[in-house]
């Protein structure tokens, strides 16, 4: 028998102005994980007006993600609700690799994850790949049939988009970088025990990978050998901190023993949100607003 998990979101933010009757004019940003779902809505302006996030007690079930998220969206005032303009789901999948637009094709999409990962796909995955016009190369990524499965009749005949949660933060830093006053810099996501490193130069990226790490002298030298390998100086480069980082956490002291120029993130200037989200940390939830930034 499988038991019912009651979640309550750890984050609500919901502007005065907010109405889960407008969903045919706005957009529905989720963010899903094995540990993690939050979304987002956004108005007919592209103004963020509600957020939820929610983190799965993993140590109290060993269900599947699409075993969880029926109770979060069952009977859900916002999630419910609909058909929206558009919604746009971002994908924390284990695997993913970046193709220049040039090269890609299709049918090959498996084969480049494959490639990747040293092994096929299981027959539950396929690849699926979203276009990164601006930067001239395809995020392609693994997703679960099932999850789509779920999307796909939750939100029947409406249209779903589909990125990678590295995806979101390209789109994200790409916004960051057109108003940065250096030329080349680097943005570091932090996350369950995971980094991701993207590098932009002259407003392209010119390096972005995903590292895992089990304590931070590993996290240290991940990031030093990705800077030697750029020809960055860790004493000079801009540094922004986003995700699962404090003033206060370990990663942050042994970084800063060795990059003087850790600085925490800001929003990204091309999404405006409402005034409820000014409580909110500002670096928190970079790969949330990537999705926001979707159209831009």
């Amino acid at each position: 028998m499988q038991i019912a998990v009651t979640l309550s979101p750890t984050v609500q933010i919901s502007a005065d102005s907010f109405d889960a009757g407008l969903a045919s004019k706005s957009v529905l940003s989720l963010e899903v994980g094995r540990e993690r779902f939050r979304f987002m809505v956004q108005d007919s302006r592209g103004q963020g007006l509600y957020l939820e996030d929610y983190t799965f007690p993993s140590l109290l079930t060993e269900r599947s993600v699409t075993g969880v998220l029926p109770d979060v969206f069952r009977e859900h005032p916002v999630l419910s609700a609909g058909p929206w303009q558009e919604i746009r789901i971002g994908v924390n999948s284990p695997s993913f690799t970046l193709i220049p637009a040039p090269l890609f094709r299709k049918e090959y999409a498996g084969s480049y994850l494959a490639l990747m990962r040293g092994s096929a796909l299981p027959a539950h995955e396929f690849a699926q790949s979203y276009t990164h016009a601006a930067e001239g190369f395809l995020s392609v990524f693994n997703m679960e049939h099932p999850l789509a499965d779920f999307f796909s009749e939750i939100y029947p005949l409406q249209p779903l988009v589909y990125i990678h949660q590295v995806g979101t933060l390209i789109q994200a830093t790409a916004d960051l970088d057109r108003h940065a006053l250096t030329s080349a810099n680097v943005y570091l996501f932090f996350e369950d025990e995971f980094v991701t490193i993207i590098c932009r130069n002259a407003r392209k990226v010119s390096f972005c990978n995903r590292f895992g790490y089990k304590n931070v002298q590993d996290l240290a030298y991940y990031i030093l050998y990705v800077f030697e390998e750029q020809t960055l100086a860790p004493e000079s480069t801009p540094i922004f901190l986003y995700g699962e980082i404090t003033p206060f956490a370990e990663a942050y002291a042994e970084l800063s023993r060795f990059m003087p120029n850790l600085t925490f993130g800001q929003i990204p200037p091309g999404l405006r949100l409402s005034p409820a989200f000014d409580d909110l940390p500002n670096h928190r939830y970079l790969s949330l607003y990537g999705l926001g930034l979707l159209s831009e």
